[in-house]
């Protein structure tokens, strides 16, 4: 049975700013027959409105989970969600699936990773796309239809008047992410969420879509929220980068602060296994030794700690494997190591690694 409550604690916004989206203390937890699963664990952060928001981490590490709370869609049956879900001064956590279906496709809407899966093969595109319109607006057939053709037109379709009345096997991969676009868009939504749009295309594909979401943000004012594990992606896209591991934020800065001077080990870890043009063809990529812990049992202190390199330079009260960091305000990371050390290990050891 799903719980949903607001926190009684009262967390202060990580920007200092009034946001259209806040997040605060977010837990999402599953119950499975192995136990109960830790997806998000005390997530907080804000979007503005018009602004793009990275979420950047590894498979598992809680950021789909967090924007499928957003828009109320896990099972009812199986998860437990607390915290506090703010859009545009309306509180969603606990909120009615009445309330949830107004807002979903209206306010707010998805881009899901896989068109193909996430497109009906049943119905043809115009329909699909026509669907949300008429049932947020109240729209004739004849009036989504003509809607749909005029968003098939805005994102790029080539005669959209024909296309309409085509099914998604007959579009390409990014035609079929295009028409996903269109979808999401048909409301004019105020926020955005696109997980992953982009991973299945080959990069001139790709690049188009980013550009498309550019002119389309510009165009409605939209707030977005991009989940990916590709920095070189979220480089592009985004004014701000949250890094998550583990179902917690350990890293939050702008764009240009996190991928110039990043200040988690984990960060470091994703920037290093990037490969980089110009690079020595014949020395390896550098991964992240280990894999992600499960949350089921999550280690003690610092999730990342079984992974890091660093961990010996940390001792005392704050040592990584029986104190968990925290994550201050504004520009920070979740880490035991002091500011000096920080910035010691990055200059002397993995900027030269970055080029």
């Amino acid at each position: 049975m799903t719980t949903l409550t607001k926190t009684e604690e009262n967390v202060p916004s990580p920007t200092g700013s009034d946001a259209f989206l806040s997040v605060r203390d977010l837990h999402v937890r599953f119950s499975t027959e192995d136990g109960i699963v830790k997806a998000v664990d005390g997530l907080s952060f804000d979007l503005e409105r018009g602004k793009t928001l990275g979420i950047v981490g590894e498979s598992g590490s809680g950021k789909s989970v967090t924007n499928m709370s957003i828009l109320g869609l896990h099972n009812p049956d199986q998860s437990e969600i607390t915290g506090e879900i703010i859009l545009d001064g309306q509180e969603l956590t606990g909120a009615p699936e009445k309330k949830m279906e107004q807002l979903r496709g209206n306010k707010m809407a998805m881009i899901f990773q896989d068109a193909l899966t996430a497109l009906s093969p049943f119905y043809t595109i115009g329909r699909q796309i026509g669907e949300p319109y008429r049932k947020h607006t109240g729209a004739s057939k004849k009036e989504a239809h003509q809607r749909a053709i005029e968003m098939l037109d805005r994102v790029g379709i080539p005669n959209p008047k024909m296309r309409v009345n085509d099914y998604p096997h007959q579009f390409s991969g990014g035609m079929r992410q295009r028409a996903m676009i269109a979808m999401s868009l048909v409301c004019n939504p105020d926020l955005l969420i696109a997980d992953e749009p982009t991973t299945a295309l080959d990069v001139t594909v790709q690049a188009q879509i980013l550009d498309l979401l550019k002119d389309l943000q510009q165009e409605f004012g939209s707030a977005i929220v991009f989940i990916t594990h590709d920095l070189g992606v979220i480089a592009n896209v985004a004014d701000d980068i949250l890094v998550m591991y583990a179902g917690r934020a350990v890293e939050r800065g702008t764009t240009k602060e996190v991928l110039t001077a990043p200040q988690h080990p984990y960060t470091w870890g994703l920037l290093s296994s990037m490969p980089r043009i110009g690079s020595d063809v014949s020395e390896g990529l550098r991964p992240i030794e280990g894999t992600p812990p499960s949350l089921l049992t999550p280690p003690p202190g610092c999730a990342f700690h079984p992974r890091c390199d660093f961990v010996d330079q940390v001792s005392g009260e704050h040592a990584c494997g029986s104190r968990r960091p925290e994550l201050p305000l504004g520009r920070a990371a979740a880490c035991h190591l002091t500011a000096e050390q920080k910035r010691t290990i990055f200059v002397e050891q993995i900027k030269p690694r970055l080029g």
